[in-house]
């Protein structure tokens, strides 16, 4: 008798008709058939064997390079489950519309049926996953991200216990593409796109739109996070997550090469981009990465901004739409010197400047999670890592000072739910604008994201030692729109703060918004920045503030009584505690 897995793959291959049907184990042999496979397409190439060994460079579709927001859905019979930031669609009505797109989408081609683990094999906090896709490229990164093959087909066994993802290159139409989640089957259906975060099914569609559903119904959390440790002097680690909008910086913070090493505070990475987290046994929050590999951003990566991951990429990695050097070598806009001669642009034209970046604004690398440097020891522990703060951050040019402390959780998650970022090129759109991304999940809560706040509310009240929370801004700009601080490795001074903090010392200053340092509680010793530039990082301005109140009132009011009441409070008491520091009498 055929298997809930086997059953769902049947189904899969009557509506897409494959050519011929393979299940995919994982081996290194399966991998090398998998690479042969994308290689025979004129998309792929294999790079420099001596000094990039094992890896290769896919180039998209031009018009398939980012996540595609308006064309991914959330199918729920009842719209008001979706909320008002995600775009909804009737099931039966995706189902008929997707399911035609879907229909003879495979013919003449082979679909692998790709079984994966999100997390650690043996941990509790894992969950299994089952990918059928017509894409060879997909496959060999889903080899990457996930723990794939005959480990994850063994586990699932003869269970239902596992998400299935239906996913087909189609023809790439963008006027013929959707990416659905249904969440009540547990269901993901994607169509017309060979990109990332489109096409590998286990990142964001499982590990956070349906994970995020997951997480509520079961009381846990799924978030667009990274997780790393930070090891003191007296080689105690404490561990902390963090989350910021696509391209804020997350993977270099993560995978951070600490400024105060010699001091003994060295950064551990376990996660660059999710965390799952549950409540252990000893009250805290303990969080596992879900994902096996990073799937980063490769422009502005380099040996300045993000040592461990560029000595990573050089061995067993895929890189998609970077620019390739007359060596076969990887290259894109802020690596190391200048454009080289004879370069071939992620179009795959001989490139000079008048045609634009040679590689992507969103070229990516993915590469295996353990060839970091800094991986944590504890990356793979099947308990997860207690977590201690959780920290918010995006890129704003003013307002936001470079670190804040939230009175308590639930002004925490207020903090959380208010937060903003200058839009970047992860996502199709326009740059530069300001958007509220609540906890970095906007584009990637499964469910109302009034209902999401409410999560998180209820979870502060069952966690017996929640994190502590804080903001950060790493982007702040002085009046000659200058960044004033230097970041990257140097963030690691706001990192002691905040470990300062959690261990209920560093010196604070209170201010209408929160907790900021008090004047020398950052360690700054060794870093060129006067005295005015730190004022000016930490500086609240009541008056700015009065424009992030009417911005986040507005956005609230998306969510119309469904918003809890517990975030409209905060934002009351945030108003009153911005007019006394104003000077301002209520009238």
């Amino acid at each position: 008798m055929a298997t809930p897995l086997e059953m769902w793959v049947e189904e899969s291959a009557r509506l897409t008709k494959p050519d011929r049907l393979v299940y995919c184990d994982g081996s290194e042999a399966e991998n090398q058939q998998i690479v042969a496979e994308m290689l025979r397409d004129s998309d792929s190439n294999a790079l420099n064997e001596k000094t990039y060994p094992n890896c290769y460079l896919h180039r998209s579709s031009p018009n398939d390079v980012a996540r595609t927001e308006h064309l991914t859905f959330i199918c729920t019979p009842n719209k008001d489950d979706v909320g008002p930031t995600n775009n909804w669609m009737d099931p039966d009505a995706a189902k008929f519309k997707v399911g035609a797109l879907l229909d003879g989408a495979m013919r003449g081609r082979t679909m692998y049926v790709v079984p994966y683990i999100m997390g650690p094999v043996d941990s509790p906090i894992s969950k299994a996953g089952v990918e059928v896709t017509d894409s060879p490229y997909v496959v060999a990164n889903m080899r990457i991200m996930a723990r794939m093959g005959k480990v994850a087909t063994e586990r699932i066994g003869t269970s239902r216990d596992f998400v299935p993802g239906l996913h087909s290159l189609g023809d790439l139409d963008p006027t013929r593409r959707y990416i659905a989640h249904f969440p009540d089957e547990r269901l993901i259906w994607s169509v017309g796109s060979g990109y990332g975060g489109n096409a590998l099914l286990g990142k964001k569609c499982f590990a956070l739109r349906i994970a995020s559903v997951m997480a509520r119904e079961q009381g846990w959390m799924a978030e667009h996070m990274l997780i790393l440790g930070l090891e003191a002097p007296d080689g105690k680690v404490t561990y902390m997550g963090a989350a910021f909008p696509s391209a804020c910086g997350k993977t270099n913070l993560a995978m951070m090469v600490s400024a105060l090493e010699s001091q003994g505070y060295r950064v551990w990475t376990v996660g660059d981009d999710i965390a799952w987290m549950k409540i252990g046994d000893d009250g805290y929050l303990h969080a596992i990465n879900p994902e096996a590999g990073f799937f980063g951003v490769a422009p502005g990566t380099s040996m300045k901004t993000n040592r461990n991951v560029m000595e990573a990429l050089h061995r067993n990695t895929i890189f998609t739409n970077v620019a390739m050097t007359a060596e076969r070598e990887p290259w894109w806009e802020g690596i190391d010197g200048p454009p080289p001669s004879g370069l071939i642009n992620w179009k795959n034209e001989l490139w000079d400047s008048s045609k634009g970046p040679a590689a992507h604004p969103n070229a990516r690398y993915t590469v295996p999670a353990h060839q970091s440097p800094s991986i944590s020891p504890k990356w793979e522990a099947p308990e997860g890592v207690p977590i201690s703060a959780f920290i918010f951050g995006g890129r704003r040019a003013r307002v936001a000072p470079l670190v804040y402390e939230a009175f308590e959780w639930q002004h925490g998650v207020f903090v959380g739910a208010t937060m903003a970022s200058e839009t970047t090129a992860a996502a199709t759109g326009n740059v530069g604008i300001v958007r509220r991304d609540p906890m970095a999940m906007l584009p990637f809560c499964g469910y109302n994201m009034a209902d999401y706040f409410r999560h998180w509310l209820e979870m502060g009240k069952r966690i017996p030692h929640p994190p502590k929370i804080f903001h950060v801004n790493w982007f702040r700009k002085g009046a000659d729109g200058k960044f004033l601080w230097p970041g990257f490795g140097d963030n690691v001074r706001v990192l002691k703060w905040i470990l300062e903090r959690v261990e209920g010392r560093g010196g604070t200053r209170e201010t209408p918004i929160g907790y900021v340092p008090a004047r020398n509680a950052l360690t700054l010793d060794g870093l060129n920045i006067s005295a005015d530039a730190v004022d000016e990082l930490l500086r609240v301005d009541p008056e700015d503030w009065e424009q992030e109140l009417v911005d986040s009132k507005e956005f609230f009011q998306k969510f119309g009584d469904r918003l809890p009441r517990e975030l409209r409070d905060e934002h009351e008491k945030l108003s009153g505690r911005l007019e006394s520091a104003a000077g301002v009498t209520r009238r």
